[in-house]
């Protein structure tokens, strides 16, 4: 058993510890032996859920013969993408110059220095299908280090080259006094309906009823075509993201017995799934069914999330596999393929317990927002359950983020920007959801430690500072993979704080942090879902509903959470606040609130000017529906709570 990986924080690299290869994680040391001996590395990436990573582990990790090979010509390293995204990012920048259609396990193979010089994904343990053997491919990296070296230092120096100039030309953000572009509501109504016209017509979703490419939910551009503004300014596009739900929510891309969803379809109709679930995924399709009203699918999701995923220390795991043991044999989907009844009798997949930060910020968010909406108190105290846990085990004792945790062990992995933004956004709905402000301004804290106010972004304590010694970076993208960019996700968090009143500061700053990727977007509205969403909040005057309880009222019950007592009034025509509460949900808004007179005082003090002067009349639950920041004179009544 190898001991540097029997103790990762990594259950993907915990899997790995009893390979013959001698293996070391991510970090100098193995770059140190590789120096020392004056051999190349060997980078392998994958993921826990990955099935073709558990093959080629299977296949060549696992026998001998190809790892005394591996171990006598090189140093080898296994990274968790999901632990080390920027790593796994950089890596597959570099290895677009040798492959086409990469993906995972990725097989990079640099020099002591960290510099990449050839690259690939699977091989498999004998030449099939054009692809050479693993053995193979080991053999003649080894023979062109010894016989060619100043071939593979070419390489490596002018793929470090081409990597350097693709992160100068996207650039950081505007810095100084500049203009700020900004998207009109017109753009971004047509971005919409360029997004909606890549609608397969046939089965929902994006792409050609005939394309035997792999069919993804993308989720983030289903959540922008369902933005307020799209929804009352290009209805037509909007209904694309509706369809796209119904079409595999019906289709075996949804589990009809746990309620989450796969991470793709091999077919356009949305058959023969890939089986692996994701919390990413699943996390932002709840957003999705919950503003699409469909109740049955966001209540399967959220039983998913909580009661598969959800790990015993309130976290939720990154994802469940795909393969399972059925009858003494690894099975692909097989556990999926029973009802109730027969899976009650199997084991089932084993779920990566990895409490990944800005994962499950997106959760955390999600389960806020739709708990808030049907009323359910379960829900809520999940999302709480999950703030908690991440705020207490995957921060370091000066304040900053880390990447994951398992077990309550944080990982060393470097929090990215996207983990910032996507727990700020999520703890600012949590907060709004609850009524518990700390968590607003533990929010506040996360977006104000890693965006200045010209918008420039750059976590704490900086990036892979294994990466940044080598000089090896990824590209600064702000376009979308399986969840919003980092840029996106804070520019996200940063509207969430505006709009409940924490100042235009927060407005300026997400307008800065967009505006050098605002052109890219509209052409390619596919791939920067989540920042066109962000971008239609901004366009729009937004809409505020903070609805608030008399004290008494209030006492025992969830902000929100459905669980407001009734209050009666002698006077007449006057709601009770569950009515009240009711009204206010049906009314699509872009903050949206239920708290005690007393709490709107807190927030208030807090530095959330929304609240100011929010207060009960004549002792009533009271409404305050606010446009542009400007609040409509209160009411009680919820007849008076018209569009």
């Amino acid at each position: 058993m190898n001991p540097r990986l029997a103790e990762a924080t990594s259950p993907y690299l915990r899997a790995h510890a009893g390979n013959p290869v001698a293996w070391f994680p991510w970090g100098e040391e193995a770059f140190a032996q590789a120096r020392a001996r004056d051999v190349p590395v060997m980078v392998s990436i994958g993921y826990s859920t990955c099935r073709w990573c558990h093959v080629m582990a299977r296949e060549s990790f696992e026998d001998a013969d190809t790892a005394a090979d591996l171990d006598a010509g090189f140093v080898a390293i296994k990274v968790d993408r999901e632990e080390h995204p920027e790593v796994d990012a950089a890596y597959m920048a570099a290895a677009s110059a040798f492959a086409p259609n990469l993906g995972w396990p990725l097989t990079v193979f640099v020099t002591p220095q960290g510099r990449p010089f050839y690259a690939g994904t699977y091989y498999p343990p004998e030449p099939r299908g054009g692809l050479p053997s693993f053995r193979q491919v080991l053999a003649a990296v080894r023979e062109a280090w010894t016989e060619r070296r100043d071939q593979i230092d070419g390489t490596a120096d002018a793929v470090a080259s081409a990597l350097a100039d693709v992160r100068a030309s996207v650039g950081s953000g505007p810095a100084g006094e500049v203009t700020v572009e900004v998207l009109t509501a017109p753009e971004i109504a047509e971005a919409a309906r360029t997004l909606a016209a890549r609608e397969d017509p046939r089965y929902g979703g994006f792409g050609a009823p005939a394309s035997a490419a792999p069919k993804f939910p993308v989720a983030t551009a289903l959540k922008f075509l369902q933005a307020r503004l799209v929804r009352e300014t290009a209805a037509e596009a909007s209904v694309v993201a509706d369809r796209a739900l119904a079409a595999m929510a019906a289709s075996p891309l949804r589990d009809p017995v746990e309620g989450g969803f796969f991470r793709y379809a091999t077919r356009p109709d949305w058959t023969v799934p890939h089986y692996e679930r994701m919390l990413t995924d699943n996390a932002q399709l709840l957003d999705v069914a919950t503003d699409a009203g469909s109740d049955d699918v966001a209540r399967g999701i959220a039983g998913f999330l909580i009661d598969v995923l959800q790990q015993p220390t309130g976290g939720f795991g990154a994802a469940q596999d795909s393969e399972s043991w059925i009858g003494g044999e690894r099975s692909e989907g097989g556990y999926y393929a029973r009802d109730a009844a027969a899976r009650a009798d199997l084991q089932p997949p084993a779920v990566d317990g990895k409490v990944v930060t800005g994962w499950n910020g997106l959760a955390i968010g999600a389960l806020a927002r739709a708990g808030a909406r049907y009323g359910e108190e379960r829900w809520l105290e999940s999302a709480r359950w999950a703030a908690d846990a991440v705020l207490e085990s995957n921060v370091t004792p000066d304040g900053r983020l880390l990447r994951a945790s398992l077990d309550e062990i944080p990982s060393s992995a470097a929090a990215t920007p996207a983990d910032y933004g996507q727990l700020a956004a999520g703890l600012t709905a949590l907060a709004l959801a609850t009524g518990e402000v700390a968590y607003a301004v533990r929010a506040r804290e996360l977006v104000d430690a890693c965006v200045a106010d010209d918008g420039e972004v750059a976590v704490p304590g900086g990036g892979d500072p294994v990466l940044a010694a080598q000089g090896i970076g990824a590209p600064d993208a702000a376009s979308d993979a399986d969840e919003p960019s980092g840029r996106a996700a804070l520019a996200e968090a940063a509207v969430a704080l505006w709009l409940a009143g924490a100042g235009d500061r927060y407005r300026a700053m997400a307008e800065r942090i967009l505006a050098p990727h605002i052109r890219a977007a509209v052409e390619q509205p596919l791939a920067y879902g989540a920042l066109l969403r962000v971008a239609a909040t901004l366009a729009t005057a937004p809409r505020q509903l903070v609805i608030v309880l008399p004290d008494a009222a209030a006492a025992g019950a969830a902000a929100g959470a459905g669980g407001v007592e009734s209050v009666s009034s002698p006077v007449s025509g006057v709601a009770t606040g569950a009515s009240l509460v009711a009204a206010g949900r049906g009314i699509r808004s872009d903050l949206f609130t239920v708290l005690a007179q007393s709490v709107a005082g807190a927030w208030s003090e807090a530095g959330f000017e929304l609240f100011a002067e929010k207060a009960t009349r004549d002792g009533l639950p009271t409404a305050y529906d606010c446009r542009d920041f400007a609040c409509r004179l209160p009411v009680t009544d919820p007849a008076e709570l018209g569009d």
